[in-house]
């Protein structure tokens, strides 16, 4: 029996199976915009510069996979679209694998009658820009500007939507999940991080000169001795880690804003990523050590969190102040107090996903437990000191009430089971297919 359409209310994003995971690609359209955007705010500014030059092109067949015919012009252009992304990897060899696998999903697409609505393949290319702050027509423009087609980006959207389509017509009648599986899973929520990661960091402030920091980001993650970051961050970083050369304690890798996950995750201890933009600043992250927990990873569907300004930026007198307020509060809810009689826009207090919060609020984030607070973050060009405290996460799988959504936690179950099984089925094509070079 051929696969079902699905419709709009199945489709979620776990269930997006591509060969590099959609979710975290996702998320890192957030920094795919690096060099094009002033540093006012993360992907907010105007496009700089003038289209990215596109090199005469092949558009001969380079790989044959069955009777599809994957050319020179799009191994280039998958590669060049992965490598403004920031994918881990070497972004030639991920689009040689990434094209030969949407081959073999279009083939077992045409084999049940399937083909990418093209409804469904503009609303996922529309939410994919989303996560970058951009609608769909500005995200194309930006990556015009680095030299990646429309078509291109298309062409990777539509595979995922028609591979999620053929993945659930064939398997979700398979995918029985148990009430005692439900249970076993929500006994092991909020156990802890299952990866934890020891990193350093180094902010160069990008305000004065950006292509000065640019080219100093890009020397600084060439690096890969330990001794040698640390020595570049009391020299250059404008982050208050500075002093201890940069080092951050052990954190849950879950903890990290969501872009920055894969990211990390790519690296082996002693590598450095590239420069990741973030607001007034370009932000480099080497990773010292990582360790396995036996506790289950913990990811939060929002994190709460709040911002008291204080006028004055990093000046004595603001730090002595953001001191003061630290020590006389114990949760969030008592900066209503400190705020109290003075202009509302002084206290902003809000709940977000992770992937919605800036990366530079969200790293702060990451180093904090509930109620702890840090002062390293400034606004209004530094001229204002950001106050900035965690009030609390959310776990997946919990409603907005604290009560746990068995709905939600059965979910994910079946498409981390569904994952499985397009995992296994993908394998079987690959294994079964004429791939001629």
């Amino acid at each position: 029996m051929p696969p079902h359409k699905e419709t709009k209310a199945e489709m979620t994003r776990a269930d997006m199976t591509t060969s590099v995971p959609h979710s975290p690609l996702h998320r890192k359209a957030r920094r795919m915009l690096a060099p094009l955007v002033t540093c006012a705010a993360l992907l907010g500014a105007t496009l700089l510069g003038a289209p990215h030059p596109v090199a005469a092109q092949s558009f001969g067949p380079a790989i044959r996979v069955n009777d599809r015919v994957i050319t020179e012009y799009e191994l280039d252009q998958r590669a060049r679209m992965l490598q403004v992304f920031s994918t881990p990897g070497d972004p030639a060899e991920l689009a040689r694998e990434q094209l030969i696998e949407d081959r073999l999903k279009a083939d077992a697409a045409e084999r049940f009658g399937l083909s990418p609505d093209a409804a469904e393949v503009n609303a996922a290319m529309g939410q994919f820009a989303s996560q970058a702050s951009m609608d769909t027509e500005q995200f194309i423009a930006a990556l015009a500007q680095e030299g990646v087609a429309e078509q291109t980006f298309r062409d990777f959207i539509a595979s995922s939507v028609v591979w999620r389509q053929v993945v659930r017509g064939l398997f979700s009648a398979k995918v029985n999940v148990t009430e005692e599986e439900v249970d076993r899973a929500i006994a092991n929520q909020g156990q802890g991080g299952g990866v934890q990661v020891l990193l350093s960091e180094i902010f160069i402030p990008t305000a004065r000169n950006p292509e000065a920091a640019a080219d100093l980001a890009r020397q600084i993650s060439q690096l890969t001795s330990i001794d040698a970051f640390a020595n570049a961050a009391r020299q250059y970083s404008a982050a208050p880690s500075r002093g201890n050369g940069g080092r951050i304690n052990w954190m849950n890798i879950s903890n990290l804003p969501p872009a920055l996950q894969p990211v990390i995750m790519g690296l082996r201890p002693g590598e450095v990523t590239e420069p990741q933009q973030v607001s007034g600043a370009l932000a480099l992250f080497q990773l010292r050590a990582i360790q396995e927990s036996t506790a289950t990873r913990q990811d939060y569907s929002a994190i709460e969190y709040a911002r008291y300004f204080i006028p004055g930026g990093r000046s004595p007198e603001a730090l002595a102040k953001a001191g003061e307020i630290a020590g006389s509060i114990d949760t969030c809810d008592d900066l209503y107090g400190v705020a109290q009689g003075q202009p509302e826009e002084v206290l902003d207090r809000v709940s977000q996903a992770p992937a919605e919060i800036p990366s530079d609020i969200g790293l702060e984030l990451a180093k904090l437990d509930d109620n702890e607070v840090s002062t390293a973050l400034t606004a209004n060009g530094g001229q204002t000191l950001v106050f900035l405290m965690l009030c609390g996460r959310t776990p997946d799988g919990l409603g907005g009430e604290g009560e746990i959504d068995r709905a939600a936690v059965l979910q994910q179950l079946q498409n981390r089971r569904l994952g499985s099984y397009a995992e296994g089925y993908l394998a079987q094509l690959r294994s079964e297919a004429r791939i001629v070079e």
